[in-house]
């Protein structure tokens, strides 16, 4: 069985934190300790969307998680944690209030705090063409033709380039084409 499968059954078909029943996808917990069904949710296209892209929050669509908030499943107390935990820090008393009701196990406590360190961290991600934050060691696919300079060659659209590193400026990553290591810009990758 897929790990969709899987969340599908157990959300009974409907989004794990807003209830919405739309078309659901896996969406791993970040910052989890495995990449499996019980590390992950099932979420709408809303959810996910205001997740990946936290400028576009809606904060009353988030009013849902005062129900996913008791949820038996690990995950969805981690990612519902996390959720009113940044409300809260963006004003929503509403959320505090949520926040101060919550319980959960100390293990699940310590997942959900490890995992808020972390985004808590001021520095500026690392975004593909399609906002998704690439991680040392990715793979990128070039999305356009690039000149080299000092290189003497073009990097062709669609070249894939295998273990990227990071660099101070969030703009670039660093990696490999046609055995040249090369700075190239993020918003001409794809993350593969």
């Amino acid at each position: 069985m897929t790990i969709n499968a899987i969340l599908q059954a157990r959300a009974g078909a409907k989004c794990e934190l807003c209830g919405a029943e739309h078309v659901l996808t896996a969406f791993p917990v970040p910052h989890s300790p495995a990449s499996d069904d019980d590390h992950s949710v099932a979420l709408c296209a809303t959810c996910r969307g205001q997740l990946e892209q936290p400028d576009t929050l809606v904060a009353n669509h988030w009013r849902c998680l005062g129900d996913s908030m008791w949820s038996q499943v690990p995950a969805v107390q981690v990612m519902a944690w996390r959720q009113l935990k940044n409300l809260s820090a963006r004003g929503e008393l509403w959320a505090q209030d949520m926040l101060d009701m919550m319980y959960m196990e100390e293990e699940t406590k310590a997942w959900a705090d490890a995992g808020a360190a972390r985004e808590d961290d001021d520095s500026v991600p690392t975004v593909d063409s399609n906002g998704a934050v690439l991680q040392e060691g990715d793979s990128v696919t070039l999305i356009k033709d690039l000149d080299v300079k000092g290189g003497g060659f073009t990097a062709k659209r669609g070249t894939l380039v295998k273990g990227i590193r990071l660099t101070n400026n969030p703009l670039h990553i660093e990696g490999k084409v046609n055995g040249v290591q090369i700075v190239l810009v993020a918003a001409y990758l794809k993350k593969a």
